[in-house]
Order: structure tokens, then C-alpha cells, then sequence
């Protein structure tokens, strides 16, 4: 049996026990669920969407197979009745979402699902898993970009990410952001990014001498050469790449990399005897647990590095692996919904994100309420189960949605955008929003006093 790579049961078993109970008693009205990200992480300023294409090629092929209905009536004890109402689910709603590249905040909603509840139900854990993972590595990797300035930047993750899948999607999102390349070549393949890539240290000490690595590496790979200089001594490893350029007349695009130690200091050695062998078009990459901080430091202090390998920190997204992302009923049968939990109420009907010219000025209210002069964020991307409009090639997607993050990026508030210490905006309500919410609290305050609630 060939296993998909990702169906109905890649849930928690909750959503299928309540669509199971939704069907069993006919509570098939439409449903919205809000998915919006509750507080940012310390040391973020900001966010940027992510995922929405994974999630929506889910809902498009949402189905349940024969094998998969037999497992659910053998194991979870669902009913020949359940099963049956099952085999003919499909998600036939629709979807309004953040394009995939903007720059968004907390409490802004990132996609709206609109559907029968039960398929508005079942789909939440795989919506918040993609969209939840693709969003933070993309705002980490944006930080990275933010903090590189104009020196090259490349993802190095793909060995340290949990799991390929999270490789291929961190290699996306990274594309999304504007690294310059990637060294997981399916994904460079799959989105048409550039690969990249050096040797290992392993390379070099297979050969008799670093500079008989050097050589044989260069005369294979003429038109990528990049020496790994410290596997042994940093220096004497930069001399041997100087002698290889020499004795096979290398011209551009030769580089070194240093992978280890004080790469301030060393990149400042290094870039002083390359310049004293009369070799300034040899460029210098840097690599080796770093992420936006340590390029932040480097490139402040002026440390002569043309371009970074960054990998670990921002593949796991170290400093905030997670976000507080939420998926929430808003609205069901037209019946406006909000949640009142201390700490975590939320906010009812269905919304858009109004921006202006500035970002920190985003307004969040209803989906029905115009405000001219502003911009809407959330776009309908899904109607009647099917992805509206033509299907971009992946590499097309990744490259619409780098050029919005660029244009936002250049909008975004000098503050939100800091490495250390970053502050985000605070977003706004629309009155008819802050109305709603107010109306909708005092209803079920009464409801939950004339039922004999607190």
C-alpha cells in the first residue's frame, strides 16, 4: 500500500470524533474558523505568511480511502453510519487568506475557513501544522535576511531540520524571504532555486594533503569552486587555496569558506593575506551556527564576509520554535461566536486586515465593511473546494510571493524590523468589530445566566 502524503487522518483524533458527531446530528450549516497567531515570540517584531499553498493542496484532495474508513470503524470504533457519511466528505468551502509572503502581526487573521462544520473541523490540525511551521521558519529567515544587509545569504538547514519534509518547506520559505540559494537540491529543483554548496571537512582529509584536495576539487568543479580552509589551521588552509588559484589559473567566482572559530577575526586574516597575494576577487563565505544575531554582530563590526551559510538556528527556528497560532469558530449558521476564556477570548464574525501605507497602522474588523484608501489582506484563494484562479508553477509562487515580502519590507517600521529588542506595532479594531464583540459577549452572558451559568 503506497502511503499519501497527507489525507483525513493526518489529524488529531478529536476533529474526527467531532465530525463524526456534527454529521450523526445534522449540524452541516456553514461554519468560519478564524486562524490568527495570539502573541508574537520574544525577539520578534513582526511575521511572515507562510503555508498557505501546502494547506490548500490538502483541502483540494481532502477524501478518505477504503483502507483508511476500515481502520476508523476497526480501531476507533466509528459506526458503519459515520463511515459511510465520511466516504463522501469532501472540503467544498471556501478559503480567504494572507498571500503567502506579506508581512503580518498577532491578532491578524492569517486564513479564514468558511464550510459545513464538519469539514471546517476536520481540516484544523493539518491548517495550523503547516501553516503554523512555514510561518515561523519564514519569519526567522527573514531576520536573517534583515540582519545579512546586502551580503549574500543561503540555507544551509537541510541536516539539521526535523524531518525532510521540514527541510523541503524551510528551504521555501527561505526562498520566499530572499536567500540567494539553498543547499537541498530537491528543493532547489522543486522551486527553482539556485543549489549551492562547498565539501565537507571529510573531503579534505580523505586526500594525502589539504592542497591535493584543493586541486582535484577545483579541476572537477571549475565553475564552483569554494575551498573549505579550516579543517586543519585556518591560514595555512587559505594559503593552500591561494596556491591551488595560482597553479590552475582560476579566475572569478572562487571562494573560501570558513566553517569554525572567530570568524571576525579570522575572516579579517584571511581577507588580509588574500589581499597580499593579490587575490581581492576571492570572496569569503562564512558558515557554522549562526543565525540573524551573529550576522548582526559580523556586519556591524565589519567583518569582511561577502556571504553567510546559515543553517541549524534557523532551520528549527532556535529562539522561537513555535507560535501561539489558534483556530477558532467565529461564526456558525450565521450566528456570530466568540470564545471567553480569561487569557484566551477571541473575537467573533468572519474578517479582514485593512492596511494602509503603513503597516503599523493595520485595522482588523469585518469582512463586509469597506474602509477606502486601504488595502484588503485576506483574498478569497479557495471557492467550492477548488483553489481560485490558475495554479502557479511552485518556482511561480515562490517568486510572487518574495516580491511581496519585499514590498512590505520596505514598509515595515524600522522597530519591528530590529534584530535585538524588537517591538511590534499594536493593531487596531474597526468599531462595527469592537461592537460585534461587545453585543455577542453580552448574549452569551445571558445565555449562560438563563442556563444557570456563572
Amino acid at each position: 500500500m503506497v502511503e499519501r502524503t497527507a489525507g483525513p487522518l493526518w489529524t488529531d483524533l478529536y476533529e474526527l470524533r467531532m465530525a463524526a458527531s456534527y454529521l450523526r446530528h445534522g449540524m452541516v450549516a456553514p461554519a468560519t474558523f478564524s486562524l490568527f497567531v495570539r502573541h508574537l515570540p520574544p525577539g520578534r517584531g513582526f511575521l511572515v505568511a507562510a503555508g498557505l499553498a501546502d494547506a490548500l493542496a490538502f483541502l483540494e484532495d481532502l477524501h478518505f480511502e477504503p483502507d483508511e474508513l476500515a481502520w476508523l470503524g476497526e480501531t476507533v470504533g466509528l459506526s458503519d453510519a459515520d463511515l459511510v457519511a465520511l466516504r463522501g466528505l469532501r472540503f467544498t468551502g471556501e478559503v480567504w487568506a494572507v498571500p503567502e509572503g506579506r508581512i503580518v502581526f498577532a491578532d491578524e487573521p492569517l486564513v479564514e475557513v468558511t464550510a459545513p462544520l464538519p469539514e471546517a473541523q476536520l481540516v484544523e490540525t493539518y491548517l495550523l501544522n503547516q501553516v503554523t511551521f512555514q510561518t515561523a521558519i519564514a519569519s526567522k529567515a527573514a531576520r536573517v535576511r534583515i540582519a545579512a544587509g546586502d551580503r549574500t545569504v543561503v540555507d544551509f538547514s537541510f541536516r539539521r531540520t526535523q524531518g525532510p519534509e521540514a527541510g523541503i518547506a524551510v528551504a521555501r520559505a527561505c526562498g520566499i524571504v530572499g536567500f540567494e540559494g539553498t543547499s537541498n537540491v530537491e528543493a532547489a529543483r522543486r522551486y527553482g532555486l539556485r543549489p549551492v554548496g562547498t565539501m565537507a571537512h571529510s573531503y579534505v582529509q580523505a586526500f594525502p594533503s589539504e592542497e591535493a584536495a584543493f586541486r582535484t576539487f577545483a579541476r572537477d568543479f571549475p565553475a564552483a569552486t569554494t575551498f573549505l580552509v579550516d579543517t586543519f589551521d585556518t591560514l595555512d588552509g587559505v594559503r593552500a587555496a591561494i596556491r591551488t588559484i595560482e597553479q590552475l589559473g582560476l579566475g572569478s567566482g572562487v571562494a573560501i569558506r570558513l566553517d569554525s572559530g572567530d570568524l571576525d577575526t579570522l575572516s579579517r586574516q584571511a581577507r588580509a593575506v588574500l589581499d597580499a597575494a593579490g587575490h581581492p576577487e576571492v570572496t569569503i563565505l562564512a558558515s557554522g551556527g549562526l543565525d540573524e544575531y551573529a550576522l548582526d554582530e559580523l556586519v556591524r563590526s565589519g567583518a569582511p564576509i561577502d556571504a553567510f551559510g546559515v543553517g541549524t538556528k534557523m532551520g528549527v527556528s532556535a529562539d522561537a520554535p513555535y507560535l501561539d497560532t489558534v483556530y477558532k469558530l467565529v461564526e456558525y449558521d450565521g450566528r456570530p461566536i466568540m470564545k471567553l476564556s480569561p487569557g484566551k477570548a477571541t473575537e467573533p464574525g468572519r474578517k479582514q486586515v485593512f492596511r494602509g501605507a503603513r503597516l503599523e497602522d493595520d485595522l482588523v474588523g469585518l469582512r463586509s465593511e469597506t474602509w477606502p484608501g486601504r488595502e484588503q489582506l485576506l483574498r478569497p484563494v479557495m471557492l467550492d473546494g477548488r483553489r481560485v484562479g490558475p495554479l502557479e508553477a511552485p518556482a511561480e509562487a515562490v517568486g510572487a510571493a518574495r516580491a511581496r515580502f519585499r514590498a512590505d519590507l520596505a514598509a515595515l517600521p524600522a522597530a519591528a524590523a530590529r534584530i535585538v529588542g524588537p517591538v511590534a506595532p499594536s493593531i487596531g479594531r474597526t468599531p462595527l468589530l469592537a461592537e460585534l464583540t461587545g453585543r455577542t459577549r453580552s448574549r452569551l452572558a445571558g445565555n449562560r445566566a438563563a442556563h444557570g451559568g456563572v
